[in-house]
């Protein structure tokens, strides 16, 4: 009695059923991996704004204080962005009728906000205070890195879970002195700034307690 099936159907059948695992397996772990790259989490993502505003003018060469533009970072949750005001008094007359200013000349007329692009966005169900940690001694540069250096500001750190629960189980080696909260560089200006000892009197200082609860986070 001839084969009912050819004798390749075996090992199509054996072929398939390990394509199947593959995929069953392979794709949930794919995603798993594709999710912690700096691409889906928008690490290093150049952001384009509607001004050119560059930061190395500002907070290298100038020393502007952070907190004359975001205002509200040691006050409330929201660092907070400037009003259209402050970009006026501090420019030429020149530059102000320039073209780059043209967005700040229209919201002026307008009186609409000019919309910023965010930078370091966290998700809906993430609850983050930038006043605590400023009062606990948690630089700008920590999260935000050297933006004195950026032309066009990205996101460098990847703002994950992992990366903000490590810092929340050993914080001391991320505190200064609250006054060199802006400070750029600071770590690097000072030999024992990210000392064991020097961050676990800051600590002590500033009563920073290691906050690992989902509530902390998510409320």
């Amino acid at each position: 009695m001839p084969a009912l099936f050819p004798w390749w159907t075996n090992s199509v059948a054996r072929a398939s059923l390990v394509m199947i695992v593959a995929i069953v397996i392979g794709v949930p772990v794919a995603l798993m991996l594709w999710v912690r790259t700096s691409f889906a989490i928008g690490q290093y993502a150049s952001v384009v704004q509607p001004i050119q505003f560059d930061h190395r003018v500002h907070a290298h060469s100038l020393r502007i204080d952070c907190r004359f533009c975001h205002s509200t970072v040691d006050v409330a949750a929201n660092a907070g962005v400037p009003p259209t005001t402050a970009c006026v008094g501090c420019h030429t007359k020149a530059l102000q009728e320039s073209r780059a200013f043209g967005p700040v000349r229209a919201s002026l007329v307008t009186s609409r906000p000019i919309p910023w692009q965010r930078v370091n966005a966290l998700p809906d169900f993430v609850f983050f205070d930038h006043s605590i940690h400023v009062a606990k001694g948690v630089g700008c540069e920590t999260c935000h890195g050297r933006v004195d250096r950026m032309a066009r500001v990205s996101r460098v750190s990847p703002l994950t879970m992992a990366w903000c629960l490590s810092c929340h189980r050993d914080p001391a080696p991320n505190l200064r002195p609250r006054s060199e909260i802006t400070t750029m560089g600071w770590a690097n200006m000072h030999a024992d700034a990210s000392s064991d000892s020097t961050g676990k009197r800051l600590a002590h200082e500033y009563g920073v307690r290691r906050l690992t609860n989902c509530s902390t986070c998510h409320r």
